[in-house]
């Protein structure tokens, strides 16, 4: 591996997270804003302190803006997601995140929790998120917050306000954090508003934050990369067969000339 991308990994088994700045083209940014604005015009602000009263959450972006496509599948981004979560890992979630003025501190969580499990930390990675920054993280305009180490806790550690630093990086620029890691989006006193994505990752084994194959139907991810739709969930776990559609590969919903095993129809009845 190139000296850059095991530093960084160092970073995220140490610290739980490593920023990459100035990676996202000026062009790339401007197109996603584009597609994203008319998801983005004050109506839906969140429901609670956790989405954010003064924030506007997009969910099932691969559906609405396909530019979004090239971040979650960014050659930078995938290089550690790649050494950091098994093979044939899956994208949980992937939505966009606008901050506006007045918005209060999130509650502090972390990404990866599993729900209804008696599975605590601290226990192998399930999960890897990133949050690619399309304006400046600042001191005061939302920045994402985390608290360094946190990943390695114990589940009954509780976090302080004190041990959590803001992640301050220029638009164009990612942070990659383990999902075990604890953070917050930070309050918006500022008069700008903060927009990011957050594209998070997860083992093949899991189930998905966002249902991905409802939110991507087979109509509109045939148009993506077979790594997008691998990443979606129309992919099997191999050697196993974890994953498949009525016997078959799912694939065949996106690929008609896909020449796995072939289907066996019902037969009609006697």
């Amino acid at each position: 591996m190139p000296n850059s991308t095991a530093s960084r990994l160092a970073e995220i088994e140490n610290d739980g997270y490593t920023i990459i700045e100035n990676v996202m083209s000026a062009e790339l940014m401007t197109r996603i804003r584009a597609e994203l604005e008319p998801y983005c015009q004050g109506e839906y602000l969140g429901r609670n302190n956790f989405e954010g009263t003064h924030t506007e959450r997009v969910y099932a972006l691969l559906a609405k803006a396909p530019s979004i496509a090239e971040i979650i599948e960014h050659p930078t981004t995938l290089a550690l997601i790649d050494q950091l979560l098994p093979k044939n890992f899956l994208l949980s979630a992937a939505l966009s995140i606008l901050v506006h003025p007045g918005e209060t501190p999130q509650p502090f969580h972390y990404d990866d929790g599993i729900a209804g499990l008696p599975v605590y930390k601290p226990r192998p990675r399930f999960g890897v998120s990133t949050i690619w920054a399309f304006d400046d993280f600042t001191a005061t305009n939302g920045a994402t917050e985390v608290i360094p180490g946190s990943h390695r806790w114990a589940e009954d550690r509780e976090p302080r306000e004190a041990e959590a630093i803001k992640v301050l990086m220029p638009a164009g620029s990612v942070v990659v954090f383990d999902g075990a890691l604890i953070h917050r989006g930070g309050a918006n006193t500022s008069n700008t508003d903060r927009l990011a994505i957050t594209p998070q990752y997860c083992n093949p084994g899991l189930r998905q934050i966002e249902n991905m194959v409802l939110s991507v139907p087979p109509s509109i991810a045939g148009h993506y990369s077979e790594r997008i739709q691998n990443m979606l969930g129309y992919n099997i776990i191999e050697p196993s067969f974890m994953g498949y559609v009525d016997g078959v590969h799912p694939r065949r919903l996106i690929d008609s000339s896909y020449q796995g095993r072939k289907y066996r129809p019902e037969l009609p009845p006697s």
